[in-house]
């Protein structure tokens, strides 16, 4: 463990013409070269999921390195630094990325290595102190792409691509407490969905949302919906026309949809299978497809998308684009869609982890190849969309008390969850402070008054 000497190169590419009609200036930043020093992290991958931590750091996973896999520290200004080598007994291969829990540590998982080589489960420090939570093997899942997410009852929730039994099982949905006890909650039988590779997300209604790679009625993939005890509906099944190969995590939009990608299908595509699509589904489960991909303008979807506060989706493609090794794009809710930027290969390609949006407005990500050194860079895209407030947890009782992620916020002079002021809150640093849900409070978002204006969240918090 130790820090990376920092190898910041700011790429200030203009963007696009048709970006002209943001009205406002966007500009991509190259921040990390990976493998440009010597014991770097290498070749982040399809699900490696970036979260944003208490201390205003990016955090996520590299399946490269000098060891069995890493997990790296990034600063919003481009100096990175491994906190954590895998050795294998640990675990080999971390492609999850890491997602930020309310205890301020990050969960991830291993796709091999353990006991049994099939994956582990893990929790660690900011600082690097890793801790095992769960071995996965035959018995339990095997090889997991994708880390937990923390539910509302304090519980973590995820999948595995393979078992129960064996190999040959299609998947799970387990969950797991904070102390490592674990249970299956759902084993996929093929005909409601097949290798569920990405993560799951939590609804406004309590529930999960998630997306199999195979499986459904046409073994392309589908859409479904969990409750806590493990009842699972099938909103969704792929054909075809309508997206094949959901490969990331749904997002919920603030109208109460839900929006994703697929990695193939699709009409008017060049390629046979199509090229993707992106698509609106709601919790009754009507799907629309907003836009289907063409080879020329960008192909390939593999990471999911992001809903920036400038009210659009963001994502990336895998390749297509001007040049060939991929873009990224804007769509709005409504499914006009702009590339936005197309990788060169010298600033990074092959895209395909959903990008993040930082509480300062910015968005990252990063490709698992191109880049100076070939191991893919870590990059930005800004797009003026201004500070907001983020909340680490989305949905709870009144009296629950939720970490909210931020800048400036030493000083703030009050807290308030849809206009009801909160009379408790504790400002624990700059970048990070606690507020209690107060008697009274509704459903809708949540504001901070600081010394240097209001931040409001992104996302509404659900009082239940």
């Amino acid at each position: 463990m130790g820090k990376i000497p920092t190898f910041s190169i700011v790429v200030m590419v203009a963007l696009m013409a048709a970006l002209a009609s943001l009205g406002h200036a966007q500009t991509f930043s190259v921040m990390y070269d990976f493998g440009a020093n010597a014991g770097d992290p290498l070749d982040p991958q399809a699900s490696g999921v970036i979260a944003q931590g208490r201390d205003g750091n990016l955090y996520s996973t590299a399946v490269g390195g000098t060891g069995a896999g890493a997990v790296f520290k990034i600063t919003p200004q481009g100096t990175l630094s491994v906190i954590y080598d895998f050795n294998g007994a640990h675990g080999y291969s971390p492609i999850s990325g890491l997602t930020l829990g309310t205890d301020g540590n990050f969960y991830g998982a291993t796709l091999l290595g353990g006991t049994s080589d099939e994956g582990t489960l893990f929790k660690i420090t900011p600082d690097g102190t890793w801790t095992l939570l769960h071995n996965f093997g035959d018995a339990d899942g095997d090889y997991v792409n994708a880390p937990p997410i923390e539910g509302a009852d304090g519980n973590f929730y995820g999948t595995t691509q393979y078992g129960p039994g064996n190999t040959n099982g299609y998947g799970i949905i387990y969950k797991v407490t904070p102390s490592g006890q674990f249970s299956t909650l759902y084993a996929f039988d093929r005909i409601h969905g097949e290798r569920p590779y990405a993560p799951l997300v939590q609804g406004s209604d309590g529930n999960f949302y998630g997306t199999t790679f195979l499986g459904g009625n046409y073994s392309l993939g589908s859409v479904f919906r969990i409750t806590g005890s493990g009842k699972l509906t099938t909103l969704y099944s792929f054909d075809g026309p309508h997206g094949r190969y959901p490969a990331d995590a749904l997002v919920q939009g603030t109208d109460g949809s839900f929006y994703g990608t697929t990695f193939e299908g699709g009409k008017g595509c060049r390629i046979n299978n199509g090229c993707g699509v992106v698509f609106k589904i709601t919790r009754d489960g009507v799907l629309t497809v907003l836009h289907t991909f063409s080879h020329s303008g960008g192909a390939f979807p593999v990471g999911g998308l992001v809903e920036a506060t400038d009210g659009n989706f963001y994502g990336t493609t895998e390749s297509g684009g001007t040049l060939g090794y991929g873009a990224i794009f804007r769509v709005s809710p409504k499914g006009k869609l702009t590339f936005v930027h197309d990788f060169d290969s010298t600033a990074g390609a092959t895209p395909t982890v959903t990008l993040l949006q930082h509480t300062t407005g910015v968005l990252y990500g990063d490709t698992s190849t191109g880049g100076s050194a070939g191991g893919g860079v870590f990059y930005s895209l800004n797009g003026n969309f201004g500070a907001y407030a983020g909340l680490v947890s989305t949905l709870g009782k009144v009296g629950r008390t939720i970490g909210i992620l931020g800048q400036g916020l030493t000083g703030t002079t009050a807290v308030s969850f849809n206009g009801t002021p909160a009379s408790q809150f504790t400002v624990v640093s700059d970048t990070y402070l606690e507020a209690t849900v107060p008697n009274g409070a509704t459903t809708g978002f949540v504001k901070v008054t600081t010394p240097g204006g209001a931040l409001t969240s992104n996302k509404k918090f659900q009082v239940k």
